[in-house]
């Protein structure tokens, strides 16, 4: 029994996002405790994911239910620029290409906020794609007003997509359990209370075991962090899996098995300001995603017949996507400044927004993690094209 105090009873860090972000009634696909069966990709598994994958509802409460959204708390690429959704909107039309232009072509927006990207898209896409585009915004939020009547509000994916299904920073928000290795180098899950406070529980066993031995083994030092990600595969699978025939991409803070951070990222944001992670429904509360096991987790073969999506999914840097899709951030040449003003001061400030999404050190070093199925990866050199560097 948990043990309950005046700042509230002590919980897995997964329990109190859960709770602190959606509300209890919203769960991000099965459940992974400490007594779930078997470990990821095994039979047992994966039934019980089956069992459980299509219990997102909307919460009566949560940090994503308030009326100013995220973007009253923190900055994504759809809100530096106006260059992001427009980069988005032409790899839907290298999609759509690679498609043979259906006569209805989807364009699936995850953990869509207000619906700004959704938005941005629409407007960027030219008209002949335009008329033939299903545009679905996926939110646990209510449909805020003002949006425009021919996007769709679901609460999850469309069981059948045959297009783009872009998920912007959402994985970095499904919940997830944080463990540290005690005095004895024993890994033990991290409980917290809503206050914030924090003690060491039982050790870690199971599938949480499992996968924290597959993807983020601790070498015994004590205090050493990690968290989780269990649920974010599943998460990332289930809604991938939706997918029928075009691209699945995943775009967030990243980190590979190659270089896991030693004491865990999960923090807070409130307003603007990063700040401790408090589970109170005050802040956002946000761990960066491994996306290496994210790919791993896509085991479904593709529509065509040929290697299953995980061989086939890539990751690369933001920087390079971008890049890819022509936002570079290169300057104008300074001829066009006496030639045409308004003209070089326009592209001025273009070069400076798009310098920002690529920027080393910054929103160009998130992740992106693209999943083609049944068409060739519209960004690599699969299709023809050069395969962009990081």
């Amino acid at each position: 029994m948990d043990e309950v105090t005046d700042s509230g009873r002590w919980r897995g860090w997964r329990a109190a996002m859960q709770d602190a972000l959606y509300g209890p009634d919203a769960p991000y696909g099965p459940e992974y405790g400490q007594d779930a069966p078997g470990v990821p990709g095994s039979p047992d598994a994966q039934a019980a994911a089956d069992a459980t994958g299509s219990r997102r509802t909307r919460a009566p409460g949560g940090f994503y239910r308030r009326p100013e959204g995220p973007a009253g708390h923190f900055r994504t690429s759809v809100h530096a620029s106006p260059l992001f959704a427009e980069a988005v909107a032409r790899l839907l039309c290298r999609v759509d290409e690679a498609l043979g232009r259906p006569a209805s072509l989807d364009f699936v927006d995850m953990a869509a906020g207000r619906g700004e990207l959704v938005t941005g898209v629409l407007a960027a896409l030219p008209a002949d794609v335009a008329t033939r585009t299903r545009a679905c915004a996926v939110e646990i939020a209510d449909r805020p007003e003002g949006l425009a009547p021919r996007i769709e509000w679901l609460t999850e994916p469309p069981p059948e997509i045959t297009g783009l299904l872009f998920a912007n920073e959402w994985l970095d928000n499904v919940p997830l359990d944080v463990v540290e290795v005690d005095s004895a180098g024993v890994p033990r899950m991290v409980l917290v209370r809503d206050d914030g406070a924090e003690r060491l529980g039982d050790p870690v066993h199971g599938a949480l075991a499992g996968w924290l031995a597959r993807w983020w083994p601790l070498a015994g030092g004590e205090g050493l962090r990690a968290e989780i990600g269990l649920p974010r595969d599943a998460a990332w699978a289930s809604a991938a899996a939706c997918v029928v025939r075009g691209l699945a991409v995943a775009v967030d803070y990243a980190h590979t098995a190659d270089a896991r951070p030693p004491f865990g990222t999960l923090t807070g944001f409130r307003e603007g300001r990063e700040t401790a992670p408090v589970p109170d429904g005050s802040c956002d509360l946000t761990a960066h995603v491994a996306l290496d096991a994210c790919a791993e987790a896509t085991t479904g073969e593709a529509t065509t017949g040929g290697p299953s999506a995980a061989s086939r999914s890539r990751l690369l840097s933001q920087r390079a996507a971008l890049h890819a899709l022509g936002v570079t951030g290169a300057r104008p040449p300074l001829t066009l400044a006496s030639t045409d003003p308004p003209a070089y001061l326009r592209a001025l400030a273009s070069a400076t927004q798009a310098s920002e999404l690529t920027a080393r050190g910054g929103m160009g070093d998130f992740g992106w993690l693209l999943q083609p199925v049944g068409i060739a990866d519209p960004l690599g050199a699969e299709d023809g094209r050069p395969a962009p560097a990081g």
